[in-house]
C-alpha cells in the first residue's frame, strides 16, 4: 500500500509537469477557459445557493436554541453565523460539495476520452493532450471557486436574515448588528486562499484519475469515485494544515 501511494504520487507529479508545459496556442487556452469556466463554475451556482441559504437559516436556528442564557447577547446569533461560514461553511464544506460534482464531471469526462481513444489520437498527432485538456480545467477552477465563496458567504447571511425576518427567534436588529460585530477582514483572505487551494486538488486530482483510466466504463465510474475520496481527504487534511499555518 505504502509502495501503490509513492507510485501514484510521483505519477501524479509528473502528469502535473505535463499540464503546466507552456501552451502552444493561448487563444485556445484562453477560450477553452471560458468554455470550462461556465460547465464547472457557473453550473454550480444554483447548487452552491441553494445549499448555503439553507444552511445559513440552520445555524441561524441552532444557534439561537443554544444561546438561552439570558447573560449572553442575542446579537451573537448573528456573529456565531458569519463566523461558521466564512470560516469554515463555505470554504472547506462547499468544496467537498464541488469534489463530487466538479470532480465527478472533469474524471468522467476525461476518462471517457481515454477509453475511447480521443486522447491517444491528440498524441499521435502531437498535441500535449495533458496540457489542451486539463490546464483549462484547473484555471477556471482555482481562479474562480472563491468567487462561489464568496457568494455562499453572502447567501448563507442571507438566509439567516430572512430566518429571523420569518420567525421570532431573535430581533432584525439583534441580528444584523452581530453580522457587523468585530469583522476581521483576514478571515476572507485565508478563505480565499483555502478555497483556491482545494479547488486546485478538485480539478487537478479528478483529472489525474481520468486521464488513466483504463477498464472500458466501469474503469472510468471506479476512478471518479476514486478521485472523489481522495480529493475529500485532501481537502480535509490541508484545511488542518492551512489552519494552523494562517491563523
Amino acid at each position: 500500500m505504502i509502495r501503490q501511494f509513492f507510485i501514484q504520487t510521483g505519477r501524479y507529479i509528473l502528469f502535473m509537469e505535463k499540464v503546466f508545459r507552456r501552451p502552444e496556442k493561448w487563444k485556445i487556452t484562453a477560450r477553452q477557459f471560458i468554455q470550462e469556466s461556465d460547465k464547472l463554475i457557473i453550473n454550480s451556482i444554483p447548487l452552491i445557493a441553494l445549499i448555503s441559504i439553507f444552511i445559513g437559516a440552520v445555524l441561524v436556528i441552532q444557534t439561537a436554541g443554544n444561546l438561552q442564557s439570558p447573560f449572553i447577547p442575542k446579537m451573537y446569533v448573528g456573529y456565531m453565523t458569519r463566523e461558521s461560514l466564512v470560516l469554515e461553511f463555505s470554504s472547506t464544506m462547499v468544496c467537498l460539495i464541488l469534489a463530487g460534482k466538479i470532480g465527478s464531471n472533469i474524471s468522467s469526462e476525461i476518462g471517457t476520452m481515454r477509453i475511447t481513444e480521443q486522447i491517444d489520437a491528440m498524441e499521435m498527432m502531437g498535441v500535449n493532450s495533458a496540457n489542451f485538456l486539463v490546464l483549462p480545467k484547473i484555471i477556471s477552477c482555482t481562479l474562480l471557486t472563491p468567487l462561489l465563496m464568496l457568494m455562499s458567504v453572502f447567501l448563507g447571511i442571507t438566509g439567516g436574515y430572512l430566518t429571523v425576518l420569518f420567525t421570532d427567534v431573535i430581533r432584525i436588529a439583534d441580528y444584523i448588528q452581530g453580522i457587523r460585530y468585530w469583522f476581521v477582514s483576514f478571515f476572507i483572505t485565508y478563505s480565499c486562499i483555502k478555497t483556491a487551494v482545494f479547488a486546485f486538488f478538485i480539478s487537478s486530482v479528478s483529472a489525474y484519475f481520468g486521464y488513466y483510466a483504463e477498464g472500458g466504463s466501469l474503469g472510468v465510474g471506479r476512478n471518479s469515485t476514486r478521485a472523489i475520496v481522495i480529493t475529500s481527504a485532501l481537502i480535509l487534511i490541508f484545511d488542518l494544515i492551512l489552519t494552523k499555518l494562517m491563523l
